[in-house]
């Protein structure tokens, strides 16, 4: 019997994607990744330690791909004195990275961070997740500071709705449907549009 080709960490984790996307997170096995990519179970142990590792490997590596998006997005208009159209910006940020990879904004709606960050998962892994907060934070604040001239509490909270519960509310379940029509986008525009005018 030949030896199972040694499979890349890339490799997994688009398997292990794909998998969480077609089938939910219940779709995940070892089994069902080693039929997939025809790695070998130890293989897979070897490269991620643990299923729930490999899990927050593969959502960790989207959330990184949305954040860097969600900074291009934002850093002109911030530098350009324009936070309003920075923050309309970030609102479309879902849609943009469905537009550019359905497979990772389908899989970034599917599950949370909470979801993937259990206690199960290794440490440098979760450190990596933690830290995720921390990044994404620093854009609400820069975020308030353009269109509220000041970064408390309740200036981030205006623009955490703005760029994180009015898209979950308007383009994930677009996104999980695998599209996300322009009428979708023109209601999110509009939504953050009045919550920034709400004084």
């Amino acid at each position: 019997m030949a030896r199972p080709r040694l499979r890349t960490a890339d490799e997994l984790l688009d398997a292990a994607e794909a998998l969480v996307v077609d089938s939910g997170r219940g779709g995940l096995t070892v089994r069902a990744l080693s039929a997939r990519t025809g790695a070998s179970n130890g293989s897979v142990y070897h490269a991620f330690g643990d299923l729930e590792s490999l899990l927050a490997s593969t959502w960790l590596r989207r959330a990184r791909q949305y954040l860097a998006l969600l900074r291009q997005s934002v850093d002109a208009d911030l530098l350009a004195g324009e936070g309003r159209r920075a923050v309309l910006a970030a609102a479309d940020t879902p849609a943009r990275l469905a537009e550019q990879d359905l497979r990772a904004a389908r899989l970034l709606t599917a599950l949370t961070r909470d979801d993937v960050l259990t206690d199960g998962v290794a440490e440098p892994v979760a450190s990596d997740l933690r830290a995720l907060d921390q990044e994404l934070g620093e854009v609400l604040r820069a975020l308030a500071r353009a269109v509220r001239d000041r970064a408390g509490r309740a200036a981030v909270d205006v623009v955490t709705t703005c760029v994180v519960r009015l898209p979950a509310a308007l383009l994930f379940p677009e996104i999980r449907a695998g599209r996300v029509r322009s009428l979708a986008r023109r209601q999110l525009a509009a939504a953050v549009g009045a919550v920034l005018d709400t004084p």
